[in-house]
């Protein structure tokens, strides 16, 4: 059967089949094609130009792997740089985003034979944080760590300004304190200040009361004497009944 023609409705629907991402196990990195199917994906391992690549990839594979594995963690740090930063994402959704482009690539063509394997090595080698990701995903999750100067030089910042943010927030809780215990002290001072005054009073009153009672006290081989004074006694004069007139 031969390839559809340019223009025919065969033609169209092929390449719109093409532009959507196919199986990884159908897709030959050496010639960076992709196939539909398992039997396109053995017609092309049998061409002529498949095995050509394969005979000059067969002299060093070890070479060509190591490339394929370089390129592989290049393109994956410096999309997640790119795309995230040194923000969280969950690794297998970040993976998708990676291998939406068709000509990524594939991790079958590289040391890595897993998911996990590789995002061990990205944690081994410090380029990226990895946690267990507790959300409903599950699975991991990744974070760039930019250890380039301009970046240790703002977290070296930001560092100095938080630590100088405490320093403040320590120096004003234990003036705060000193504050209190000194309210404190002079309250303490002034109460006992008002025990000594109220004291004092108390003590005052009972003298004076002691002195009144003494000022009483009779001592009982003297008679009482008590002076009453009604004022003077008025003139004869004064109390003489008055003469009657005689009328001529």
């Amino acid at each position: 059967m031969g390839r559809a023609e340019v223009g025919t409705p065969k033609y169209i629907a092929n390449k719109m089949k093409a532009k959507g991402l196919q199986r990884l196990r159908w897709y030959c990195q050496v010639c960076e094609k992709q196939c539909r199917d398992e039997n396109g994906f053995r017609c092309h391992t049998q061409s002529e130009s498949h095995v050509r690549q394969m005979l000059i990839i067969g002299e060093n594979p070890q070479r060509k792997i190591a490339e394929y594995s370089e390129q592989f963690k290049r393109d994956f740090v410096s999309l997640l740089k790119s795309s995230h930063g040194e923000k969280k994402i969950n690794f297998n959704k970040f993976y998708q985003e990676y291998i939406s482009d068709r000509n990524h690539i594939h991790m079958n063509a590289t040391r890595w034979v897993s998911l996990s394997e590789f995002v061990k090595y990205l944690a081994d080698q410090g380029i990226c944080k990895v946690d267990i990701d507790p959300g409903k995903e599950g699975g991991y999750t990744i974070a760039y760590i930019d250890n380039s100067p301009e970046s240790i030089r703002r977290r070296d910042l930001a560092r100095k300004r938080e630590r100088g943010d405490k320093d403040d927030v320590e120096r004003e809780q234990k003036q705060l304190e000193r504050q209190v215990k000194k309210a404190k002290m002079e309250s303490e001072e002034l109460k006992k200040l008002k025990m000594k005054e109220g004291e004092s009073d108390e003590n005052k009153s009972e003298s004076e009361d002691a002195k009144y009672t003494k000022e009483l006290q009779r001592d009982g081989t003297q008679p009482i004497k008590l002076a009453l004074s009604f004022g003077k006694k008025q003139t004869a004069a004064a109390t003489a009944t008055p003469k009657r007139l005689k009328l001529k």
